[in-house]
């Protein structure tokens, strides 16, 4: 797929509806979820990926997320399966717009490709190196530095509502707490609506980010923190996507999932999603004791495990799990 680099388009007249508004319209459940979708890798992966899509169809998420891999790397798959989402599903999507290793041109173009197929939900972020998403972050010579500018750029192009990510641990890259929650602040004030966590493993984290965004600024304070949750089917696959992601799993929580994983050369799988689904479980309802606007979850384009935390949290999900083949 070829994207034009032109930088004038004409925004849908009928835009869809904002995150913040779905966030607050009826829902399922005691709380609104959404759900994160990745671009497949070949045409076995994307199978997959619809299937998972048509069962989440049915119970109705509050919006869906397509990502953007490190670099761009999956950049046309990205916005062609976004697209798609938005023609061929009653799904709100929300296209992932990264800065990394792009124009300015480049972005505007992105950001018209998206516009052209009706979506306006973006989530703009600074985005991985490629390689190595710990490695140094190297600015494109015509591109920006940080999402907060990819923030306003989006905002000078026509009506979109814009999110951005957060970091209940703080981001690897910031210094302290107080540097990474500046950030984020900025990042609100320069016009994102909400922000998505990145996943985490202790809900004290996620709380204490919104207490220090709500001192920080009162009024950006206001706008929904949505956190991410992943439900754990594998130690082995969580440890290194802890690891390439900057996030750190709680000795604890590592301790819970090795005496489930065993001893034997193989990780005992079965017991290890066990405890993953009881894990998201726990998780989710603190989450919404302690009022969490919404519940993200990392699907990995599989619908089963989130639907059986769905089904824990009092979601009727028996229908949506026998969609036709």
């Amino acid at each position: 797929m070829r994207i034009a680099l032109y930088t004038v388009w004409v925004t849908p007249t009928a835009p869809a509806p904002s995150i913040v508004e779905r966030l607050s319209a009826p829902h399922r459940g005691p709380v609104p979820f959404s759900v994160e979708f990745m671009p497949p890798r070949d045409a076995e992966g994307e199978a997959r990926l619809w299937r998972a899509v048509r069962i989440f169809e049915r119970l109705s998420p509050a919006f869906v997320s397509m990502t953007y891999g490190a670099g761009g790397s999956t950049r046309d798959r990205t916005v062609r399966i976004t697209g798609e989402l938005a023609a061929q599903t009653t799904l709100l999507p929300v296209a992932h717009l990264t800065a990394v290793n792009h124009s300015v041109a480049e972005l505007r173009a992105l950001v018209g490709a998206y516009a052209d197929q009706g979506i306006t939900n973006i989530l703009a972020l600074r985005g991985d190196p490629p390689g190595d998403p710990l490695g140094e972050w190297i600015k494109h010579p015509d591109g920006v530095e940080y999402a907060e500018e990819l923030v306003r750029l989006i905002g000078t192009l026509g009506d979109f509502h814009v999110g951005v990510a957060s970091f209940p641990e703080g981001h690897h890259r910031a210094p302290d707490l107080e540097h990474d929650t500046r950030n984020l602040v900025n990042k609100l004030r320069a016009g994102a609506e909400y922000s998505i966590t990145q996943m985490f493993f202790d809900v004290e984290d996620y709380l204490r980010l919104r207490d220090r965004v709500q001192a920080a600024d009162p009024e950006q304070g206001a706008k929904p923190i949505i956190p991410g949750i992943m439900p754990v089917t594998s130690l082995a696959s969580i440890k290194r996507m802890a690891e390439l992601s900057g996030s750190v799993i709680p000795p604890n929580v590592v301790e819970r999932f090795a005496r489930a994983a065993g001893d034997g050369p193989e990780e005992d799988r079965a017991a290890v999603r066990a405890v993953g689904i009881d894990f998201a479980t726990e998780t989710a309802e603190r989450l919404i004791a302690e009022a969490a606007p919404c519940l993200h979850f990392c699907s990995l384009n599989f619908a089963k495990a989130t639907s059986e935390v769905l089904a824990r949290l009092g979601v009727d999900v028996d229908a949506a799990l026998h969609v036709p083949a």
